[in-house]
């Protein structure tokens, strides 16, 4: 019997550290420091607990922290991550469509941590909408996965061309068309174009942008700068110009629509310089003026599964 190889990508400690030395000048409040050093703890507890349900199956499995990832990811079974959001969205820009991934949220949101420091500052964690499992069930998801009883959904990616050639990286959650900064007035133009070559109108914009997000990133930025959650499993992307400085370009409803599987965008670029961001900032591609940029769902889809799946 072939033995199931299993990769556990983690998010590091660091992201938390803040040294009791240099707490007093960072924090006027010790409760801060406190609370952050009790996330670093539950995070770590996580990943000894994930570990330690790995040690006792018949399985191969090697630990590494995110910021060592480099190389695309092979020769594996499954993904397991362990942190939040961000971690899985970290993990899918080293995957292809044949490896799923299985997200652990190592520290979900405490509704009555929210309420107990909504005075003094934010307590919310990520959302782990993505992450099918927590601690405390992982190893029934894991479980259920290796039996062949919870099987992952495939989730659809953001694919973009620049002048023709295809860039290395796809968007699990969204992406952004800015300049690099976000006070300098972006200038471009995009159509719709269907696959019989079929076009919308041109529509010529300027504004902080333009943001494409996949279903599975409808509920993240998108939703939050006015746009609308998506089914999950659908394979539209849903784009929106952010704060568009025309007259009445707000109120138009080529500002903010949806690119269908037999749709792209095509868009060009007419500021001097601007970067292409996929799933937030570490990940992004710069343009020049004149740039042509197509962008669709056309890209390899994304096995993940999903909590609401494998509750």
């Amino acid at each position: 019997m072939v033995r199931r190889k299993l990769l556990l990508l983690m998010k590091p400690f660091d992201v938390y550290q803040v040294t009791q030395s240099n707490a007093v000048s960072r924090f006027t409040n010790p409760r801060i420091f406190h609370y952050i050093d009790n996330r670093c703890k539950v995070h770590k507890e996580a990943i000894n607990i994930c570990q330690k349900i790995l040690q006792q199956k018949t399985i191969d499995w090697k630990p590494i922290f995110r910021n060592n990832l480099s190389q695309p990811i092979h020769n594996v079974d499954l993904v397991v991550t362990v942190g939040g959001d961000g971690t899985l969205l970290q993990a899918s820009h080293f995957l292809d469509d044949s490896i799923p991934v299985l997200g652990v949220n190592s520290d979900p949101t405490q509704a009555e941590e929210v309420e107990k420091f909504s005075n003094e500052f934010d307590a919310t964690r990520s959302t782990g909408y993505l992450c099918a499992a927590t601690a405390k069930n992982f190893e029934q998801v894991l479980d259920g996965f290796l039996e062949g009883q919870i099987v992952p959904s495939e989730l659809s990616r953001v694919s973009v061309s620049v002048n023709s050639k295809a860039l290395p990286a796809y968007a699990l959650n969204d992406i952004m068309i800015a300049h690099p900064c976000p006070a300098t007035v972006s200038r471009f133009s995009f159509k719709i174009r269907w696959n019989d070559q079929t076009c919308s109108p041109l529509v010529n914009c300027r504004s902080s942008g333009l943001r494409i997000s996949t279903a599975a990133g409808s509920t993240a930025a998108m939703l939050s700068a006015g746009g609308f959650a998506m089914p999950i499993l659908s394979r539209n992307l849903q784009y929106m110009v952010r704060e568009p400085i025309s007259p009445g370009a707000a109120n138009s409803s080529l500002m903010h629509g949806l690119i269908k599987p037999d749709q792209s965008m095509d868009a060009a670029w007419f500021s001097k310089e601007g970067f292409i961001y996929f799933d937030g900032s570490h990940v992004f591609y710069p343009i020049q003026s004149g740039d042509a940029i197509e962008i669709s769902s056309k890209a390899p889809i994304l096995q993940v599964v999903l909590p609401h799946l494998s509750s």
